[in-house]
């Protein structure tokens, strides 16, 4: 496939990947009656399930990255052309303001918001730190059969041990920024975010290479 479509297909599945972690914040919020804890379990849950199928349906059409950190440890790893990197990362943050679109769309919510929820100080950018390595470390140890259920695991199990719920995706992040539903997070704390996202995929490529050298099964 040729590197528009690539890019073009990320970027769509990213968009479905916020389109589920945004609409089934909102349903959950909706049906949990204040219980923020259900709203968090069906939360992570449709995140967790959802990216497992993702990953299925985009793998063979764009390596099923949805994530610029992702993108970018790939292609340190040698695992992805350097050059197919910015059309990605251009593809994924589109695609995830498309996907708060289309959520706010199905639950009859305003399009166009900004995030309200305050997510700062040193313990969010911590667990972001952690969420990341995690993630980051899971994908260059996985090989294609195995990445799905990895990836989706992992991501379902940090909505829970991270204080931040475990964004890991500066694509999202952004995104995340542009709804006042559950999901959300206030515009002034993306750039604490996402700083915290790349010490942390930096620091899952150092482990990577200093505990696989480089020729471990990652897909």
């Amino acid at each position: 496939m040729s590197l528009a479509r690539r890019a073009a297909a990320d970027g769509l599945g990213t968009a479905l990947l916020l389109a589920v972690i945004v609409g089934s914040g909102i349903m959950g919020e909706r049906l949990s009656d204040g219980n923020s804890g259900f709203a968090l379990l069906a939360n992570s849950l449709a995140t967790g399930f959802a990216l497992v199928a993702l990953i299925f349906a985009f793998d063979l059409r764009s390596g099923a990255h949805f994530n610029p950190v992702v993108t970018a440890a790939l292609a340190l790893r040698r695992k992805f052309p350097v050059r197919d990197v910015l059309p990605y990362l251009a593809a994924q943050v589109v695609g995830a303001l498309l996907g708060v679109l289309a959520a706010h769309a199905m639950f009859d919510e305003p399009l166009l918001q900004l995030g309200t929820k305050m997510r700062f100080g040193p313990a969010q950018w911590w667990s972001e730190v952690v969420a990341t390595f995690g993630l980051v470390f899971v994908v260059l140890s996985c090989d294609k059969k195995s990445a799905p259920y990895a990836v989706g695991g992992y991501i379902a199990a940090a909505y829970w041990f991270t204080a931040s719920t475990s964004f890991a995706n500066p694509a999202v992040t952004l995104a995340r920024g542009f709804t006042a539903t559950f999901s959300g997070i206030r515009p002034e704390d993306v750039a604490g975010f996402v700083i915290a996202q790349v010490v942390g995929a930096a620091l899952a490529l150092s482990a990577d290479r200093a505990l696989f050298d480089g020729e471990n099964g990652a897909k």
